[in-house]
């Protein structure tokens, strides 16, 4: 009886591992994407009963062709899954092969490169709110090679939204405050506080994300979302970044490449730290980054993999006591993971980490954590400072749940920018 439990118990925890957002559970599967259509720093985002497309791209460094499948999962504003059966949610199939996939060409490391448009018109979503995309390998839904987020809208409120300083004089020079005010009054709202639900993203990412904040106001069901400590979040400054498109000719971030290793060995220059400097302005993709080569027609197929060594130096050469340091951008899934985490290499009194990135523009920062308390949200307080001049996307959803409802629906979202407006 013990055997059978401890066997439940392992078959509970993978399915919920599987669950994960964002997560890549093959190490041969790299460079997930998933995106609007022709649009790669975009978060997926498609509107109900659309004709809006999604473009997700990935590989395998396998290098031979097989059999991937996909399928959606329903979830709530928490990522929970809902309480719906497919049925209720996806009209046709119960899930689609990948069919459109091509062996790479030029590049010295081999993979195969897949990619489709979703949703297919025989598998299309029914209702609005949070998907779970979960790719797995020959229809056997315990072979999952990846999840990612994607987003179905039904705009059915008006939603308005601001980036502000906060009045607090301790963190008015270093954080921004964004401001909402939702007019629910097509919805039938009887207890707001439990029928709405707010998610704010700083730059895209869920590790440091905003939910259940209340509303302070209620004027004829238009609800204000001003509370001077609910959508405050630490400004930290402009991405880092470095220059992938070619191997053959070095960019600036870049101190060396050996040609001779395959895949590829590239040495970024080491990052100091950004602390005692002053802001200063640059054009950055917030996180993102772009597939692209200077020296290809296509660079989803013929973009080359080169492990790139990063290097971040901390002042005085000590390492942060308590502190975990992260690499932080979409080239990490903007997760805080064994992953991602920056190893302290004590000779050189530096921080490393290597990462196998195909071809193209990255950017990226670093984070530190609490490497005790996982309450405490990750920052760049001690790696790059924070200033609230920095230029930052902001995403909003807004989430409604019906009296009788038995999932989250996803009806307002925007996509604010803390310089520039939307």
């Amino acid at each position: 009886m013990k055997g059978i439990f401890f066997f439940l118990l392992l078959i509970c925890f993978a399915s919920t591992a599987q669950r994960l957002p964002d997560a890549v559970y093959m190490p041969n599967i790299k460079t997930v994407q998933l995106y609007q259509q022709n649009n790669q720093q975009s978060l997926p985002v498609i509107n109900l009963n659309s004709s809006d497309l999604l473009e997700l791209h990935f590989d395998d460094l396998d290098g031979y062709a097989k059999n991937y499948y996909y399928t959606f999962e329903l979830c709530n504003a928490d990522w929970s899954p809902s309480d719906l059966s497919p049925f209720d949610y996806i009209h046709g199939y119960q899930n689609e092969r990948l069919t459109e996939y091509r062996m790479s060409s030029i590049a010295v490391t081999k993979y195969v490169h897949y990619q489709t448009l979703l949703p297919d018109r025989n598998y299309m979503p029914t209702q609005s709110g949070n998907y779970l995309l979960r790719v797995y390998l020959d229809a056997d839904t315990s072979k999952v090679a990846f999840t990612k987020r994607f987003y179905v809208l039904n705009s059915k409120v008006r939603l308005a939204a601001q980036v502000l300083q906060t009045f607090n004089n301790q963190l008015y020079h270093s954080h921004q405050k964004v401001q909402l005010s939702v007019d629910a009054s097509s919805l039938s709202l009887y207890n707001p506080q439990q029928q709405v639900n707010i998610t704010v993203l700083q730059n895209y990412r869920w590790d440091n994300a905003v939910t259940n904040i209340q509303p302070i106001f209620n004027r004829n069901n238009i609800l204000e979302y001003n509370g001077e400590e609910d959508a405050l979040f630490p400004a930290g400054k402009e991405y880092r970044w470095t220059d992938l498109r070619s191997f053959r000719f070095q960019s600036d971030r870049i101190q060396s490449i050996d040609l001779n290793a395959k895949p590829f060995e590239v040495y970024l220059k080491p990052d100091p730290v950004l602390v005692r400097q002053g802001y200063l302005f640059r054009q950055d993709l917030n996180g993102w980054y772009d597939i692209s080569t200077t020296e290809s027609v296509n660079p989803f197929w013929q973009g080359d993999y080169a492990n790139v060594h990063f290097t971040f130096v901390p002042d005085r050469k000590q390492s942060f006591d308590g502190k975990d340091v992260f690499i932080s951008g979409a080239l990490t899934g903007n997760n805080i993971s064994a992953d991602t985490k920056m190893e302290y290499n004590e000779s050189k009194a530096v921080f490393e980490k290597t990462l196998l990135l195909k071809q193209g523009y990255y950017y990226y920062t670093y984070i530190t954590k609490d490497a005790n308390d996982n309450t405490v949200k990750p920052d760049a307080a001690l790696t790059d400072g924070n200033a609230w001049e920095t230029e930052n996307s902001y995403c909003i959803f807004v989430y409604y749940r019906s009296l009788s409802g038995r999932h989250d629906e996803l009806v307002a979202f925007t996509n604010i920018n803390s310089k520039f407006g939307k």
